[in-house]
């Protein structure tokens, strides 16, 4: 495929479905159909919550696979310590343009993700429920889902209070600490130094935050108990998990399927390429690996990792054989590049500086682009405020290791041959509606005969900008954009557009000149 995923695509399942039970039967279940799928859940106290994580090795199914049994723990030892009742927040965002597997619960069984999300608040004592979330769908969702439980965040008088949250459509949106910022009436950007939500989350508070799959699967969990969960899945990291799949594939889907499947099973059901040129494992900040490595591997963690790959946010997106994967990487490079929220020298400067050096290598640039590559990461790696630079990182580098002789080809001048076909989905050029966030049906006479101009009552001189458009914004000697007063030349509209939405202040417009 090329271009945007659908926000909902279709969902299929490898074996008996659990997380989507009912899908078949309905296209959202509602309260009532949800329990009447999977019943009434348990009430557990924090003790057994916590033993129910452990004993079926429940990690975090949003990238970092952190276990969450020490996630309930150490919120649990902070609120002792501290006296403050805890908070939970779902995570729903999904900025990455390869996965959707969260966005498809939140919309199509959201009240799996909020029992799990209840056990855990009800079991730590807390008394406020956040949900993030980016997308129409999902935020529809789960405001009826809010609805149909009497849950709100005015009613006073409850014991727990529960709110939604919308935030941009960006990478960075789905960081804890950005969404705990927006959460808070600030900006959905990362504050610029590593919180531990757990320690001091949401105001300050003791904070379980995870994504909602990860609540979902504690909601079939304690239903199920750790026997019975435990009975589908490979030993050491059993139940079922749900994998994005697209790319070289007819329609993208999102799986259901046991852990330890075989990756080759996963792809024939979605009837990808029988041949690939790679696959790309984890998503965007996940790891690629050679078709060979890829069909002889399982989708579990530790296997994926033995051979190179991640399992990451569960994206599975193979290539075709026809096309460079090596292309590929370097628009997704770019991209990832261009999600920076501008606060760190990581992001702000080594994330360029890598795709940059990376493109100097696909043209032949030598051995020398080759050497600034693996500089520029070493530079980015394990710096950064938040992950987003090592998930760059490790994704480029990925694509070096994997494809050797590919690299050959292109290092040495030649190339390999192949097209860059945009195999991997990527948002679509943001409109100037879109852009502006009006919303009001003018922009597109913006777009039409724009300028740029500058809210300096929010711009903070993060400098993002004269990156995205170095053709139009300078800085002055104390890092603040220098805007032309004249409109801009049609070529770079589209451009100007995404610097607009990329303003990690907001403080970017464009305007009829």
């Amino acid at each position: 495929m090329t271009g945007p995923l659908p926000d909902v695509p279709p969902v299929q399942a490898i074996g008996p479905p659990r997380l989507t039970a009912g899908f078949d039967e309905a296209e959202r279940l509602d309260r009532r159909a949800h329990l009447l799928i999977h019943g009434s859940p348990p009430s557990l106290s924090a003790d057994r919550l916590t033993e129910l994580a452990g004993a079926i090795a429940l990690r975090g199914r949003g990238g970092a696979g952190f276990p969450l049994v020490r996630k309930l723990e150490a919120v649990a030892h902070h609120a002792r310590r501290s006296g403050n009742r805890p908070a939970v927040v779902v995570n729903g965002c999904e900025g990455e343009p390869a996965c959707r597997k969260d966005t498809v619960l939140l919309c199509r069984a959201p009240h799996l993700v909020l029992d799990g999300a209840l056990l855990a608040a009800n079991a730590l004592g807390a008394r406020t429920l956040v949900v993030g979330v980016t997308k129409d769908a999902a935020e529809r969702s789960v405001r009826d889902a809010l609805a149909e439980r009497g849950l709100s965040d005015r009613r006073r008088g409850r014991s727990l209070r529960a709110r939604l949250v919308r935030v941009p459509e960006r990478l960075v949106s789905g960081e804890a600490s950005a969404l705990i910022r927006a959460a808070e009436g600030g900006p959905a950007l990362p504050p610029g130094r590593r919180v531990r939500a757990a320690e001091s989350g949401l105001g300050g508070a003791p904070t379980l935050f995870s994504n909602a799959e990860t609540f979902a699967q504690l909601a079939v969990a304690a239903r199920a108990g750790a026997h019975r969960y435990a009975a589908t899945g490979a030993p050491h990291e059993p139940g079922t998990l749900l994998l994005t799949v697209s790319g070289a594939v007819p329609s993208p889907a999102v799986v259901e399927a046991p852990s330890g499947v075989p990756l080759l099973y996963v792809l024939q059901t979605c009837a990808a390429d029988p041949a690939p040129g790679g696959v790309l494992v984890g998503g965007y900040h996940g790891a690629w690996l050679a078709a060979a490595t890829a069909y002889g591997t399982v989708v579990t963690r530790e296997a994926l990792a033995a051979g190179g790959g991640a399992l990451g946010a569960g994206a599975v997106l193979p290539v075709p054989a026809g096309t460079c994967p090596l292309g590929e990487t370097l628009l997704v490079a770019r991209w990832l590049a261009a999600e920076s929220s501008g606060q760190c020298g990581p992001c702000r400067l080594g994330l360029p500086s890598v795709a940059s050096a990376l493109a100097d290598t696909l043209a032949g640039g030598g051995q020398e682009a080759l050497d600034g590559v693996r500089r520029a990461t070493q530079t980015a790696n394990g710096r950064g405020a938040c992950k987003h630079p090592d998930g760059a990182v490790r994704f480029v580098l990925s694509a070096l290791d994997a494809f050797p002789d590919d690299l050959a080809a292109h290092t040495l001048g030649g190339g390999c041959g192949r097209e860059t076909a945009g195999v991997l989905p990527l948002p679509a050029p943001e409109t100037a509606e879109a852009a502006d966030g009006t919303g009001t049906g003018t922009a597109g006479v913006t777009a039409a005969a724009g300028r740029l101009a500058v809210d300096w009552t929010l711009c903070e001189g993060h400098g993002l900008c004269a990156r995205l458009l170095p053709e139009a914004v300078r800085l002055d000697p104390d890092g603040y954009p220098l805007i032309p007063d004249t409109a801009l030349p049609p070529r770079l509209h589209q451009r100007a557009q995404r610097a607009v939405s990329r303003c990690p202040a907001l403080a970017l417009r464009l305007e009829k000149p």
